[in-house]
Order: structure tokens, then C-alpha cells, then sequence
């Protein structure tokens, strides 16, 4: 069974393949336009990253923001070979739905911790990592694993937060920009919810569902996050805090914070 350390990102052990699999299309992410395929001009011939320490001063802030969650190095492992020395188009389609299929296992794994469904969790990560193990992962029905993996994390999310008011049923919740500065969300439902440049200072967000909540720009300056539940490193990366915030052990304080 892959642990959270399997499913954390290790450029060191990745063929830079985020930086040519990826799209990238020149806006306040991205400095420059780049189809997929195509080596990113700062990606060095060893693979690593030449402006890695000023990617956000230098307009590549969805670099910053990205995680693999460990799909990238994993492809890079099974390949053996770089896509230098050989056609890299397979190892190209496979990382995004890697990438989910990765994604669902960090749900999942920590959906383990809660002890609430112990067998079916168990069944369903078997099941996840038996599919991320095809050899062709462009034949695998990632919105069918999603969908299948959903139901048991939205069990999982209700037996650990129990009942809440009205207010606090948020799930999908237009929030863009919301002035929400020391609101209570503890426990509360925000899964898919829209929080793109709400302000969040100061707020209780202690075991709120943020699965799938859009963080980008948000302002968690003194927030609490702790026990929040299916929070991933990326929807942290693109959020706004300080050394205030609290986070979920499983995620990383970013170093532009």
C-alpha cells in the first residue's frame, strides 16, 4: 500500500516531466505560451528547474502552485529511460491520469486515518493501486474511479464532521471574493466550493471538508485549518497565508507564504 510519502511530489526523482507533458498558457500563471510535449525553455539537461528559486517573481506562479502528487517520479521509475532517450509520448499521457488516479489515493489514505469504514476504504485503495499499476493508463475510466472513490469519501466526510446548520452546507458555494474574516466554518461543507480571493483571515476552518474547494488567491493569513478534511498540497500552494495559519500535518507550509 503507497504511504503520503509515495504520494508527494520528488522532482529530484522525476524526468522534469510536468515541464514538458504539461500546457502552459501565458497568463498571471505562466510567463509564455507551451504546448504539450515541449520542453519548458528553463528545464536544464539534468532535469531540474534553472529559475526554481525566483519562479514567482519571474511569471511562473503556476509552477509553484502544481503537484504531481508522486505521478511524475513514478512514471519516471517504470520508464527506466528518459524521454530523451526514447519517444516520450507514453510517459507524456500518462502522468495527468496518473496524476488523479494518485489523487484519489490521498483521499483515500487519509480517509484510513478515520477509521470509520475500514474495509471498504481499504477495498477501494487496493482497487486504485491495482489500476494505476496498467500498463497503459490511457485505457483506465479515471471519472469512473472518481465517481466510485466519491460516495465512500463523502460517507467518510459526513460520519467525521456529524450534523451541521444550513450555514454550514456550503458544498459548491460561489464564495468568489466573500468577506469571510473570523467566520466560524468548523466542520462545514465546502466541498467544491469557490473561494477564489475570499478573504479568510482569521477564520475556523477546523475539519471543514475542502475537497475540491478552489483556493486560488484565498487568504488564509492566521486561519485554522487543522484536521480539515481532504486538503491537498496544491490548493494550499495556490492559497495566500502566513506562518499563522494552521495546516493539516499531511500538508507543507509553502515557502512563498
Amino acid at each position: 500500500m503507497l504511504s503520503r510519502t509515495d504520494l508527494r511530489a520528488d522532482c529530484g526523482s522525476c524526468f522534469g516531466l510536468c515541464c514538458v507533458a504539461l500546457t502552459f498558457a501565458k497568463s498571471a500563471d505562466f510567463a509564455l505560451d507551451k504546448p504539450a510535449g515541449e520542453a519548458c525553455p528553463n528545464l536544464s539537461q539534468d532535469f531540474r528547474c534553472t529559475i526554481h528559486s525566483k519562479l514567482r517573481t519571474a511569471g511562473f506562479q503556476g509552477c509553484t502552485v502544481y503537484d504531481c502528487f508522486g505521478a511524475g517520479q513514478e512514471i519516471s521509475r517504470r520508464a527506466g529511460q528518459t524521454w530523451r532517450e526514447q519517444p516520450g509520448q507514453e510517459m507524456f499521457a500518462a502522468l495527468p491520469i496518473l496524476r488523479q488516479l494518485h489523487e484519489l489515493l490521498w483521499y483515500l489514505t487519509e480517509a484510513l486515518e478515520y477509521k470509520a469504514f475500514d474495509a471498504e476504504v481499504r477495498a477501494a485503495i487496493e482497487r486504485v493501486e491495482g489500476v494505476s499499476r496498467t500498463a497503459d493508463l490511457t485505457t483506465i475510466d479515471v471519472m469512473a474511479e472518481r465517481a466510485a472513490v466519491n460516495e465512500l469519501l463523502l460517507k467518510t466526510s459526513q460520519l467525521v464532521r456529524g450534523k451541521q446548520s444550513k450555514k454550514k452546507e456550503r458544498r459548491g458555494a460561489d464564495l468568489i471574493g466573500a468577506r469571510l474574516r473570523g467566520a466560524d466554518l468548523a466542520k462545514a461543507n465546502l466541498r467544491g466550493a469557490y473561494l477564489i480571493a475570499a478573504d479568510l483571515r482569521d477564520a475556523d476552518l477546523r475539519q471543514a471538508d475542502l475537497i475540491g474547494a478552489d483556493l486560488r488567491d484565498a487568504d488564509l493569513r492566521g486561519a485554522d485549518l487543522t484536521g480539515a478534511l481532504f486538503l491537498t498540497q496544491s490548493q494550499v500552494n495556490a492559497a495566500r497565508g502566513d506562518q499563522a495559519t494552521k495546516l493539516p500535518q499531511a500538508v507543507s507550509r509553502p515557502p512563498h507564504w
